[in-house]
């Protein structure tokens, strides 16, 4: 299967700018770019889709280069309902050394990084206006669907500004590094056929562009900060093991689109687990397969295998065989309750919320419903003692299938 046709089959081209661009992409070398303003310190999964296109091009024999805007960062792109927040030059300096690190991590290989505040800075606002902003039209600008959608509701002039400083950055990559193809989600096709617009007027030559449809979760909601359900790549703000939950519970509609899209899979082996998906669903084998795809990708196999692990132990309570690492993992963003030295169980059932008053402590332990770190507990004069506990710390305590509390020892 050649390139495009690949493309076309992962379901990762929308629209397309150039009627040779099939024969580019399949028989010759392009240098292409993809871009992200440094609005986070982190990209998020619904980023990872381009990158992991950026990856398949560079496969396929094309030079990547990947943009953070530094510039453009500093004004954000306009939302179809409202204004973006501003963020501050210092907070877009910090994202913007935290994203490119980000990306040639993922990316690999010899993969260049370019910051449009390298080029945007030299120019004045007067020069600007009368070297770019001549050659494109107010009104070819207004067509713009993301700048129509917003003019009942008011845009300004620095959001209605952002598409022709977008649009010079293609233009000044293809002058200066020989890009002749941009890679983006779809709701960049304004600010793309504008560069080309731009090529075109102050060139004369073609460029070309293809998108990618977004990809959405199974409500139809994009994978970003602003949604509200963002799945960060930063290992730091986003788990593996949170990832592996995720992924591993994602609809089952949706799971062999994900792999299409996500993994380097080949068709046969997706068509195999789509296979699977229909026949025998409760194996979740596409879902493992997605999951072990894009943790091992991201992070490591060493987390991915930490993430299955911690599943697995929560699933069938043997959280003893945790590590500490493995504990504050699982737990994440669960406040752990402090234990004191030689603390009678029912006692810290009861400081501790996971019963309500002693006797009802008593009646748990006695059905059998109280386990520490996956030992059931049925002595009611109990003790807890660090000897019990995780590497001395934690106690991990089970009431019930899904009911966990963790504490500490001071």
């Amino acid at each position: 299967m050649k390139l495009f046709e690949e493309l076309k089959w992962r379901g990762l081209i929308k629209d397309i700018a150039g009627e040779d661009l099939e024969d580019k992409l399949n028989n010759e070398s392009i240098t292409f770019y993809w871009g992200t303003d440094p609005t986070a310190d982190s990209l998020h999964l619904g980023h990872y889709s381009s990158l992991v296109t950026a990856k398949r091009l560079a496969k396929a024999g094309h030079k990547p280069i990947l943009l953070v805007g530094g510039a453009t960062g500093l004004i954000g792109d306009p939302r179809p309902t409202a204004e973006r927040e501003i963020i501050s030059k210092e907070a877009v300096e910090k994202n913007l050394i935290g994203l490119s690190n980000q990306v040639r991590n993922i990316v690999g290989g010899d993969v260049e990084v370019v910051n449009n505040n390298d080029w945007m800075k030299e120019f004045s606002f007067t020069d600007f206006l009368r070297d770019v902003g001549k050659y494109i039209n107010v009104n070819y600008m207004l067509d713009k669907d993301i700048i129509r959608r917003r003019l009942d509701s008011g845009i300004t002039f620095a959001e209605f500004a952002y598409t022709l400083i977008q649009g010079y950055d293609y233009l000044h990559l293809f002058r200066e590094k020989g890009v002749r193809l941009q890679a983006a989600g779809s709701d960049q096709w304004g600010n793309i056929t504008t560069g080309i617009d731009l090529i075109r007027k102050m060139t004369g030559e073609q460029a070309y562009a293809f998108t990618m449809p977004l990809v959405l979760d199974k409500y139809g909601n994009k994978f970003g900060k602003s949604e509200g359900n963002a799945l960060w790549l930063d290992e730091s703000k986003t788990s593996s093991y949170e990832l592996y939950q995720y992924l591993i519970n994602v609809d089952d509609e949706m799971v062999i689109n994900y792999l299409k899209i996500f993994t380097f899979l080949s068709r046969e082996e997706i068509e195999n687990l789509e296979k699977s998906n229909i026949e025998n669903p409760h194996l979740r084998e596409a879902h493992k397969a997605l999951a072990r795809e894009i943790i091992t990708d991201l992070h490591g196999e060493e987390a991915y295998n930490d993430a299955v692990k911690i599943s697995e132990s929560l699933f069938s309570g043997n959280i003893k065989e945790l590590s500490v690492k493995q504990v504050e993992e699982a737990f994440k963003g669960i406040e752990p309750f402090e234990i004191n030295e030689d603390t009678l169980l029912v006692d810290l059932l009861v400081n501790a919320g996971v019963c309500s008053s002693k006797r009802e402590a008593r009646e748990f332990i006695n059905n059998n419903s109280i386990s520490l770190n996956g030992d059931k507990i049925t002595d009611l004069e109990f003790v807890v003692t660090r000897e019990v506990a995780i590497d001395n710390k934690y106690i991990v305590i089970r009431r019930g299938k899904k009911k966990y509390h963790i504490g500490v020892f001071k």
